[in-house]
């Protein structure tokens, strides 16, 4: 399995070329692989970079594909809170600022948020990647004009708290570029770590379930 950014594992970081269609030419081998012919798709952040690719690679593999937060409809924000939340852990790893970074950029509470339970583990792991994991993976860029050659059905999910890819900015980039939209639902007061709110994952339960 090809390794994204944030994996920690043992390999080089050795990734296929971001600015090409390789990820998409990998996720449809996987279909290959698993003898999916056909199938919805979803990805978050940097998995609905992936799914694009596979839309332009693979048009014929996907019945629908669901974007959530995705890195692919704008560059990464550069705005000083977003920056600042996002660098706190890398420049002092430590737990506070660990669990600073989660609370501020990925989730947004009371409404969206892990048990603490969760929360404990995912703060251990994001301590273990930061201090054991040597990131040499290429980061999520805006396809722009790539974009429009995505010719299969498109659901944008969008979290209004979401600091790293604001949502204003990447529903107007994806009304632009991309023909075959058929909704865009924001969620309010979630942050960019939306796969793990659970309403959203019961929108994209019902859109599949009541699909043409």
């Amino acid at each position: 399995m090809v390794e994204t950014n944030g994996l920690p594992n043992l390999s080089d970081g050795d990734t296929p070329d971001i600015h090409s269609l390789d990820y998409g030419i990998w996720a449809a081998e996987l279909f290959d692989n698993l003898k999916i012919e056909k199938a919805f798709v979803a990805g978050a952040s940097f998995g609905g970079l992936i799914c694009a690719k596979l839309s332009i690679v693979s048009p014929e593999k996907i019945i629908a594909a669901f974007l959530l937060n995705p890195g692919c409809l704008q560059p990464f924000s550069l705005k000083l809170n977003n920056l600042y939340y996002n660098l706190l852990p890398i420049l002092k790893p430590n737990s506070k600022n660990v669990l600073k970074f989660l609370d501020k950029a990925i989730f947004s509470k009371p409404q969206h948020c892990l048990s603490e339970v969760s929360q404990a583990l995912l703060v251990d792991y994001e301590l273990f990647a930061i201090s054991r994991y040597k990131d040499n993976t290429q980061k999520p860029y805006y396809m722009d004009k790539e974009l429009d050659k995505i010719n299969v059905d498109i659901y944008l999910l969008e979290g209004e708290k979401d600091l790293l890819f604001p949502f204003h900015k990447s529903i107007k980039n994806v009304q632009k570029h991309i023909n075959t939209l058929q909704e865009v639902k924001i969620f309010k007061n979630v942050g960019h770590g939306i796969e793990t709110y659970k309403i959203a994952m019961n929108y994209i339960g019902e859109k599949i379930k009541n699909y043409r």
